[in-house]
């Protein structure tokens, strides 16, 4: 069995320190983070937890239960691509200059999709939102432009799922065993 990417979504109380947490579990493992994205959800106090992995599903759903464990934790959940909804962002920064001298450029930039965000005295700055392997088809585009720099965020994912977050949240304060069917979030 070939290892794979795979999301694991972490809904936690917003507390300091569960990051740090999260990656020891991880690490112990020997499993590499390849993207982290946290952010706050619709229920006030809530944060998501978006880790993007690339392991074998039987590690990674052994990883998921003992995250459960940890005390803050409100449920974590293991997804494959296609279960989820999921974007990332990337900046490109090139040299003004360039970008003057190379009228194919802008006609490059907006047939990815990408748009111009700055336009300063010395450099231009290029967004793209996509998947991993859209943000990188436009790297290549750009690379022989000379790129100056390029940073790209974690995934931002959400479940394909029907359940709200507010729902499983107060479905798992009622529950007398503390444990829910994850399996409709």
């Amino acid at each position: 069995m070939e290892s794979q990417e795979y999301t694991i979504s972490v809904l936690t109380e917003d507390k300091p320190g569960l990051l740090n947490k999260l990656t020891i579990i991880l690490g112990r493992r020997k499993i590499n983070i390849d993207s982290l994205n946290v952010s706050t959800t619709e229920v006030e106090g809530v944060s998501r937890y978006s880790i993007v992995v690339n392991a074998h599903k039987s590690d990674l759903e052994k990883v998921v239960k003992q995250i459960r464990k940890l005390v803050d934790v409100l449920g974590s959940f293991l997804y494959e691509e296609n279960q989820i909804y999921y974007q990332e962002i990337a900046l490109y920064k090139l040299s003004l200059q360039v970008f003057q001298q190379n009228g194919l450029l802008e006609k490059l930039i907006r047939q990815q999709g990408a748009k111009i965000i700055a336009i300063e005295e010395n450099q231009i700055v290029i967004e793209k939102t996509g998947t991993k392997q859209e943000t990188h088809e436009l790297y290549e585009v750009l690379q022989p432009y000379d790129i100056l720099e390029f940073a790209r965020s974690g995934r931002v994912a959400i479940s394909k799922s029907q359940r709200r977050t507010e729902a499983f949240i107060k479905e798992l304060e009622t529950s007398q065993s503390n444990t829910l069917s994850i399996k409709e979030f």
